[in-house]
């Protein structure tokens, strides 16, 4: 009887467990939709439908990229370097100039 007594008491212990990870991991995921949510009304104040699609186009190749693209524009016009909105002529020349930045230039030497 009381082996299962333990036994009882172990398996509602792991529910328990298992009922709060879910609950933690649930609330987690919440919070990143309520993030992302915040971030697209964001982008959608500060960019035109033109820009936003020519950024939707690049987030299909290159999701990491577009994402810092998104960072770096909602940085800029919250320190008040860029004023909204922005259209897609102006994306265009700031994603060059990204482009120019993270590009390095590989200079290679054969030496013989």
């Amino acid at each position: 009887m009381e082996s299962y007594d333990r036994e009882e008491e172990e398996i509602k212990r792991r529910k328990l467990a298992e009922y709060r990870r879910m609950l933690e991991e649930a609330k987690a995921e919440e919070e990143r939709r309520r993030y992302e949510a915040e971030r697209e009304a964001v982008l959608r104040s500060i960019l035109t439908p033109q820009a936003r699609q020519r950024l939707s186009n690049i987030r299909i190749i290159r999701p990491e990229y577009a994402e810092a693209v998104e960072n770096q524009l909602i940085q800029l016009v919250q320190a008040g370097r860029l004023t909204p909105p922005i259209d897609d002529s102006l994306l265009k020349k700031l994603l060059l100039e990204l482009d120019r930045r993270l590009r390095r230039e590989v200079k290679v030497r054969f030496r013989r």
